[in-house]
C-alpha cells in the first residue's frame, strides 16, 4: 500500500481484497455514475459483470485491482485484465474516483499503478474503452500517452454515448 498525506488528507492506493471492497466498486460505479451522467442500472450491471469475472477467473500474475482511499475511506478502484482477444495486452477497467475524493491525484495514481503492473507482468500493451463524457479520465489517459485508436457512437445505460478505444505501447 503507498500512502501520502496531501493537505491534511491521508491518501492510500491498497491491493482490491478486503471484505466488502467488490460490492463497493459496484455499488460506487452505479451511484456515481447515475448522478453525473443519467446512466441506468445496466451500467452498475456491465460493472457487476466485470467484477465478477474478475473474480471467478483472475490469473493473480496477470490480473489485478486496486482500492484507492481518502483517510481510510474507500474513493477509488481500478482493474487490470488480460485482453479475451490478445494476450500481449491489458485492458484497464472501471476507473473511479468519487466526487469527494477529486483533486488529491488518486485517478492518476491509480492508472499509474495499472501501467507500473502491466509493465512488470510482461504486457506489450494497454488498452481501454471509454466514453465521451468521461473529460477527466480522458486527461489522465492522455497525460499518460494513450492515443484514441478508434470511436463508435452508440446506445447505452440509457444515453446517447461515443465510445472511445485508448491504447498505449508498454
Amino acid at each position: 500500500m503507498t500512502t501520502r498525506t496531501t493537505a491534511t488528507r491521508n491518501t492510500a492506493i491498497r491491493t482490491l481484497g478486503r471484505p466488502g471492497d467488490l460490492g463497493w466498486v459496484v455499488q460506487a460505479h452505479g451511484e456515481v455514475y447515475a448522478a453525473e451522467y443519467g446512466w441506468d442500472t445496466t451500467f452498475e450491471a456491465l460493472v457487476a459483470r466485470i467484477v465478477a469475472d474478475y473474480t471467478d477467473d483472475r490469473d493473480p500474475a496477470r490480473e489485478a485491482a486496486w482500492i484507492a482511499e481518502l483517510d481510510g475511506v474507500r474513493a477509488g478502484c481500478v482493474f487490470v485484465v488480460v485482453d479475451p482477444d490478445d494476450k500481449e495486452t491489458a485492458r484497464l477497467r472501471i476507473l473511479l474516483v468519487t466526487p469527494e475524493a477529486r483533486g488529491h491525484g488518486l485517478g492518476g495514481r491509480l492508472v499509474d499503478t495499472c501501467l507500473d503492473f502491466a509493465r512488470a507482468a510482461g504486457y506489450a500493451r494497454m488498452r481501454l474503452w471509454t466514453n465521451h463524457p468521461l473529460v477527466a479520465a480522458r486527461r489522465i489517459y492522455l497525460d499518460r500517452g494513450f492515443t484514441l485508436t478508434a470511436e463508435e457512437p452508440h446506445h447505452s445505460f440509457g444515453v446517447d454515448l461515443v465510445g472511445q478505444t485508448y491504447e498505449l505501447t508498454l
